[in-house]
Protein backbone atom coordinates (compact mmCIF):
# COMPACT_ATOMS: atom_id res chain seq x y z
CA UNK A 1 0.00 0.00 0.00
CA UNK A 2 1.26 3.46 -1.12
CA UNK A 3 1.43 5.96 1.74
CA UNK A 4 2.41 9.54 1.37
CA UNK A 5 5.58 10.38 3.06
CA UNK A 6 7.16 13.58 4.92
CA UNK A 7 10.71 12.93 6.10
CA UNK A 8 11.60 15.89 8.27
CA UNK A 9 15.43 16.84 7.82
CA UNK A 10 17.32 16.52 4.83
CA UNK A 11 20.69 15.56 6.12
CA UNK A 12 22.17 12.43 5.00
CA UNK A 13 20.16 9.49 7.14
CA UNK A 14 16.40 12.16 6.63
CA UNK A 15 17.67 11.95 2.30
CA UNK A 16 18.47 8.09 2.32
CA UNK A 17 15.38 7.52 4.07
CA UNK A 18 13.74 9.41 1.70
CA UNK A 19 15.06 7.68 -1.15
CA UNK A 20 14.40 4.12 0.26
CA UNK A 21 10.66 4.79 0.72
CA UNK A 22 10.48 6.83 -2.76
CA UNK A 23 11.88 3.66 -4.72
CA UNK A 24 9.20 1.46 -3.28
CA UNK A 25 6.64 3.39 -4.43
CA UNK A 26 5.91 6.17 -1.82
CA UNK A 27 5.49 9.86 -2.60
CA UNK A 28 7.91 11.54 -0.65
CA UNK A 29 8.15 15.23 0.46
CA UNK A 30 11.48 16.30 1.89
CA UNK A 31 11.51 19.07 4.25
CA UNK A 32 15.21 20.80 4.61
CA UNK A 33 15.34 23.87 7.01
CA UNK A 34 17.27 26.35 4.87
CA UNK A 35 15.42 27.24 1.73
CA UNK A 36 17.91 27.91 -0.23
CA UNK A 37 19.74 24.40 0.57
CA UNK A 38 15.95 22.92 -0.73
CA UNK A 39 16.25 24.52 -3.75
CA UNK A 40 19.76 23.42 -4.51
CA UNK A 41 18.18 19.99 -3.72
CA UNK A 42 15.46 20.56 -5.71
CA UNK A 43 16.99 22.30 -8.77
CA UNK A 44 19.97 20.00 -9.24
CA UNK A 45 18.13 16.39 -7.70
CA UNK A 46 21.22 15.56 -5.56
CA UNK A 47 21.88 16.76 -1.80
CA UNK A 48 25.39 17.11 -2.82
CA UNK A 49 26.53 18.36 0.90
CA UNK A 50 25.42 15.06 2.12
CA UNK A 51 25.12 12.40 -0.26
CA UNK A 52 27.21 13.85 -3.45
CA UNK A 53 26.94 11.80 -6.49
CA UNK A 54 23.63 10.51 -5.75
CA UNK A 55 20.84 11.35 -7.66
CA UNK A 56 17.40 11.81 -6.56
CA UNK A 57 14.46 9.74 -6.88
CA UNK A 58 11.93 11.86 -9.00
CA UNK A 59 9.76 10.84 -6.29
CA UNK A 60 10.86 12.91 -3.89
CA UNK A 61 9.59 16.69 -3.83
CA UNK A 62 12.05 19.02 -1.84
CA UNK A 63 10.96 22.03 0.76
CA UNK A 64 11.77 24.24 3.26
CA UNK A 65 8.30 24.92 4.53
CA UNK A 66 7.36 23.14 7.20
CA UNK A 67 3.94 24.14 7.55
CA UNK A 68 3.16 22.81 4.42
CA UNK A 69 3.97 19.80 4.84
CA UNK A 70 1.30 17.23 4.31
CA UNK A 71 1.08 13.14 4.06
CA UNK A 72 -0.28 10.42 5.58
CA UNK A 73 3.22 9.60 7.78
CA UNK A 74 5.83 11.92 9.17
CA UNK A 75 9.07 11.23 9.59
CA UNK A 76 11.43 12.54 11.90
CA UNK A 77 15.40 12.61 10.80
CA UNK A 78 16.20 15.88 13.22
CA UNK A 79 19.13 15.57 15.24
CA UNK A 80 18.26 14.39 19.26
CA UNK A 81 19.40 17.84 20.54
CA UNK A 82 16.88 19.23 17.73
CA UNK A 83 14.35 17.07 18.04
CA UNK A 84 11.95 19.08 20.60
CA UNK A 85 12.26 22.66 18.82
CA UNK A 86 11.68 20.67 15.67
CA UNK A 87 8.50 19.10 16.99
CA UNK A 88 6.79 22.36 18.97
CA UNK A 89 7.12 23.33 15.22
CA UNK A 90 5.31 20.72 13.53
CA UNK A 91 1.32 21.34 13.05
CA UNK A 92 -0.74 19.02 15.06
CA UNK A 93 -2.07 15.96 13.72
CA UNK A 94 -2.79 12.76 14.92
CA UNK A 95 -0.92 9.31 13.61
CA UNK A 96 2.14 7.77 13.52
CA UNK A 97 5.46 9.61 14.24
CA UNK A 98 8.18 7.88 13.22
CA UNK A 99 11.44 9.04 15.04
CA UNK A 100 15.13 8.47 13.59
CA UNK A 101 17.32 10.32 15.99
CA UNK A 102 19.74 7.81 18.56
CA UNK A 103 20.28 10.14 21.91
CA UNK A 104 19.33 11.27 24.76
CA UNK A 105 18.41 15.17 25.48
CA UNK A 106 21.39 16.23 27.21
CA UNK A 107 19.21 19.57 29.08
CA UNK A 108 16.09 16.63 30.31
CA UNK A 109 17.66 13.02 30.13
CA UNK A 110 14.56 12.33 28.16
CA UNK A 111 14.67 9.82 25.42
CA UNK A 112 13.48 10.47 21.96
CA UNK A 113 9.81 9.03 22.04
CA UNK A 114 9.19 10.87 25.89
CA UNK A 115 9.79 13.83 23.94
CA UNK A 116 7.34 13.08 21.43
CA UNK A 117 5.15 12.18 23.62
CA UNK A 118 5.50 15.30 25.71
CA UNK A 119 5.37 17.91 22.77
CA UNK A 120 3.01 15.88 20.19
CA UNK A 121 0.59 14.28 22.27
CA UNK A 122 -1.81 13.66 19.71
CA UNK A 123 0.13 11.87 17.71
CA UNK A 124 1.97 8.12 18.14
CA UNK A 125 5.82 7.92 18.89
CA UNK A 126 7.57 5.20 16.97
CA UNK A 127 11.09 4.78 16.72
CA UNK A 128 13.14 3.48 13.69
CA UNK A 129 16.88 2.36 14.29
CA UNK A 130 19.61 -0.29 13.72
CA UNK A 131 22.48 -0.80 12.04
CA UNK A 132 22.93 1.12 8.98
CA UNK A 133 24.58 3.39 7.25
CA UNK A 134 22.82 6.29 5.27
CA UNK A 135 25.19 5.94 1.59
CA UNK A 136 24.39 2.36 1.58
CA UNK A 137 20.43 3.09 2.07
CA UNK A 138 20.64 5.51 -0.55
CA UNK A 139 22.06 3.79 -2.77
CA UNK A 140 19.66 0.31 -2.53
CA UNK A 141 22.16 -1.68 -0.42
CA UNK A 142 20.05 -4.24 2.08
CA UNK A 143 19.62 -3.32 5.13
CA UNK A 144 17.13 -4.23 8.32
CA UNK A 145 16.34 -2.36 11.10
CA UNK A 146 13.70 -2.24 14.43
CA UNK A 147 10.70 -0.44 14.27
CA UNK A 148 8.85 -0.03 17.79
CA UNK A 149 5.48 0.93 18.48
CA UNK A 150 3.69 0.75 21.66
CA UNK A 151 0.84 -0.66 20.02
CA UNK A 152 1.80 -3.91 18.22
CA UNK A 153 -0.32 -4.25 15.43
CA UNK A 154 0.22 -0.72 14.46
CA UNK A 155 3.46 -1.61 14.26
CA UNK A 156 3.29 -4.96 12.52
CA UNK A 157 1.17 -2.24 9.94
CA UNK A 158 3.84 0.16 9.44
CA UNK A 159 6.60 -2.20 9.38
CA UNK A 160 4.75 -3.87 6.22
CA UNK A 161 3.96 -1.40 4.51
CA UNK A 162 7.25 0.72 4.75
CA UNK A 163 9.54 -2.04 3.98
CA UNK A 164 10.80 -3.48 0.74
CA UNK A 165 12.99 -5.81 -0.99
CA UNK A 166 16.44 -4.46 0.80
CA UNK A 167 15.00 -2.48 3.40
CA UNK A 168 13.70 -5.33 5.88
CA UNK A 169 11.47 -4.19 8.98
CA UNK A 170 11.13 -5.84 12.20
CA UNK A 171 8.81 -4.55 15.09
CA UNK A 172 8.43 -4.32 18.32
CA UNK A 173 6.68 -2.94 20.93
CA UNK A 174 10.04 -2.29 23.66
CA UNK A 175 9.92 1.59 23.01
CA UNK A 176 12.63 1.91 26.01
CA UNK A 177 14.61 -1.17 24.59
CA UNK A 178 15.60 0.43 21.20
CA UNK A 179 15.87 3.83 22.19
CA UNK A 180 18.67 2.65 24.55
CA UNK A 181 20.59 1.00 22.07
CA UNK A 182 20.57 3.61 19.46
CA UNK A 183 21.64 6.20 22.61
CA UNK A 184 24.26 4.06 24.05
CA UNK A 185 25.69 2.68 21.27
CA UNK A 186 27.33 5.91 19.90
CA UNK A 187 29.04 6.48 22.74
CA UNK A 188 30.64 2.75 23.16
CA UNK A 189 31.83 3.89 19.46
CA UNK A 190 33.32 7.02 20.75
CA UNK A 191 35.21 4.71 23.29
CA UNK A 192 35.97 1.61 20.63
CA UNK A 193 37.34 4.69 18.23
CA UNK A 194 39.61 6.21 20.85
CA UNK A 195 41.36 2.57 21.77
CA UNK A 196 41.98 2.34 17.93
CA UNK A 197 43.37 5.67 17.60
CA UNK A 198 45.35 5.75 21.09
CA UNK A 199 47.06 2.14 18.96
CA UNK A 200 46.45 -0.07 21.71
CA UNK A 201 44.72 -3.11 19.39
CA UNK A 202 42.50 -4.99 18.27
CA UNK A 203 42.16 -7.27 21.15
CA UNK A 204 41.71 -4.11 23.43
CA UNK A 205 38.62 -3.15 21.14
CA UNK A 206 36.98 -6.62 20.96
CA UNK A 207 37.03 -6.55 24.99
CA UNK A 208 36.00 -3.08 25.09
CA UNK A 209 32.97 -3.10 23.04
CA UNK A 210 31.77 -6.35 24.63
CA UNK A 211 31.94 -4.98 28.16
CA UNK A 212 30.06 -1.95 27.28
CA UNK A 213 27.61 -4.03 25.69
CA UNK A 214 27.76 -5.58 28.86
CA UNK A 215 26.83 -1.95 30.23
CA UNK A 216 23.85 -1.65 27.59
CA UNK A 217 22.37 -4.48 29.00
CA UNK A 218 22.63 -3.36 32.59
CA UNK A 219 20.98 -0.44 31.61
CA UNK A 220 18.59 -1.90 29.78
CA UNK A 221 17.17 -4.26 32.83
CA UNK A 222 17.41 -1.57 34.97
CA UNK A 223 14.98 0.78 32.75
CA UNK A 224 12.59 -1.43 31.51
CA UNK A 225 13.73 -2.37 28.15
CA UNK A 226 14.09 -5.90 27.20
CA UNK A 227 17.22 -8.34 26.45
CA UNK A 228 16.25 -9.41 23.44
CA UNK A 229 15.86 -6.16 21.83
CA UNK A 230 19.54 -5.21 23.13
CA UNK A 231 20.67 -7.85 21.60
CA UNK A 232 18.74 -7.55 18.47
CA UNK A 233 19.25 -4.62 15.39
CA UNK A 234 18.86 -1.68 17.77
CA UNK A 235 21.19 -2.46 19.98
CA UNK A 236 24.33 -5.61 19.42
CA UNK A 237 23.53 -5.10 15.64
CA UNK A 238 23.70 -1.72 15.62
CA UNK A 239 26.39 -1.71 17.80
CA UNK A 240 28.64 -3.87 16.00
CA UNK A 241 28.48 -1.42 12.82
CA UNK A 242 29.09 1.85 14.55
CA UNK A 243 32.30 0.67 16.66
CA UNK A 244 33.73 -1.30 14.51
CA UNK A 245 33.83 0.76 11.07
CA UNK A 246 36.17 3.71 11.14
CA UNK A 247 33.65 5.84 8.56
CA UNK A 248 31.40 6.08 11.69
CA UNK A 249 31.03 9.88 12.93
CA UNK A 250 31.23 8.41 16.65
CA UNK A 251 33.88 6.34 16.19
CA UNK A 252 35.94 8.59 13.83
CA UNK A 253 35.95 11.13 16.50
CA UNK A 254 37.10 8.47 19.06
CA UNK A 255 39.88 7.99 17.04
CA UNK A 256 41.24 11.73 16.29
CA UNK A 257 40.74 12.25 20.14
CA UNK A 258 43.42 8.83 20.54
CA UNK A 259 45.26 10.63 18.54
CA UNK A 260 45.36 13.47 20.11
CA UNK A 261 43.56 16.11 18.82
CA UNK A 262 41.25 18.28 20.53
CA UNK A 263 37.19 17.70 20.35
CA UNK A 264 36.92 21.25 19.48
CA UNK A 265 38.99 20.73 16.50
CA UNK A 266 37.16 17.94 15.68
CA UNK A 267 33.66 19.13 15.93
CA UNK A 268 34.86 22.10 14.22
CA UNK A 269 36.02 20.45 10.95
CA UNK A 270 32.33 18.67 10.61
CA UNK A 271 28.92 19.42 8.94
CA UNK A 272 27.22 16.51 10.42
CA UNK A 273 26.10 16.02 14.00
CA UNK A 274 28.14 13.60 16.05
CA UNK A 275 25.44 12.13 18.15
CA UNK A 276 27.09 10.25 20.78
CA UNK A 277 29.13 13.45 22.47
CA UNK A 278 25.97 15.06 23.60
CA UNK A 279 24.32 11.85 24.50
CA UNK A 280 27.67 10.75 27.01
CA UNK A 281 26.79 13.27 29.70
CA UNK A 282 23.21 12.35 29.61
CA UNK A 283 23.77 8.91 29.91
CA UNK A 284 26.81 9.02 32.38
CA UNK A 285 23.91 10.90 34.69
CA UNK A 286 21.23 8.35 33.81
CA UNK A 287 23.29 5.45 34.99
CA UNK A 288 24.63 7.14 38.24
CA UNK A 289 20.60 8.27 39.07
CA UNK A 290 19.54 4.33 38.33
CA UNK A 291 22.53 3.24 40.58
CA UNK A 292 23.72 0.80 37.30
CA UNK A 293 27.59 0.65 37.05
CA UNK A 294 28.53 1.89 33.63
CA UNK A 295 32.46 2.19 34.01
CA UNK A 296 32.84 2.76 30.06
CA UNK A 297 30.18 5.07 29.24
CA UNK A 298 31.07 7.31 32.70
CA UNK A 299 35.08 7.23 31.11
CA UNK A 300 33.87 8.35 27.38
CA UNK A 301 31.63 11.17 29.32
CA UNK A 302 35.07 11.89 31.45
CA UNK A 303 37.38 12.50 28.66
CA UNK A 304 34.63 14.48 26.59
CA UNK A 305 33.21 16.65 29.15
CA UNK A 306 35.11 16.74 32.23
CA UNK A 307 38.57 17.18 31.21
CA UNK A 308 40.21 13.33 32.14
CA UNK A 309 43.10 12.74 30.30
CA UNK A 310 42.48 9.52 27.79
CA UNK A 311 45.48 7.78 28.85
CA UNK A 312 43.99 8.37 32.69
CA UNK A 313 40.62 7.33 31.86
CA UNK A 314 42.30 3.67 30.18
CA UNK A 315 44.24 3.52 32.84
CA UNK A 316 41.03 3.43 34.95
CA UNK A 317 39.31 1.27 33.14
CA UNK A 318 42.38 -1.13 33.43
CA UNK A 319 42.65 -1.19 36.90
CA UNK A 320 39.48 -1.82 37.85
CA UNK A 321 39.19 -4.74 40.12
CA UNK A 322 38.86 -8.42 38.66
CA UNK A 323 35.12 -9.74 38.92
CA UNK A 324 33.68 -12.67 37.86
CA UNK A 325 32.45 -12.16 34.25
CA UNK A 326 28.27 -11.31 34.41
CA UNK A 327 25.88 -9.14 32.79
Amino acid sequence: MSRRVAVIGAGAWGTALAQSFAAAGHPVTLWARDPDRAAAIQGTRENAAYLPGIGLHPGIAVTADLAAIGGDLRLLAAPAQHLRAILQRLPPRPGPLLITAKGIETATGRFMDEIAAETRPEAAPVLLSGPSFAEEVARGLPTALTLACADAEAGAALARSLGHRTLRLYWTEDLRGVALGGALKNVLAIAAGIVTGRGLGENARAALVTRGLAEMMRLGAGLGGRPETLMGLSGLGDLLLTACSATSRNTSLGIALGQGRSLAEILGARRSVTEGVWTAAAAARLAAKAGIDAPVIDAVDAVLNRGAAIDTAVAGLLLRPAKREAQ
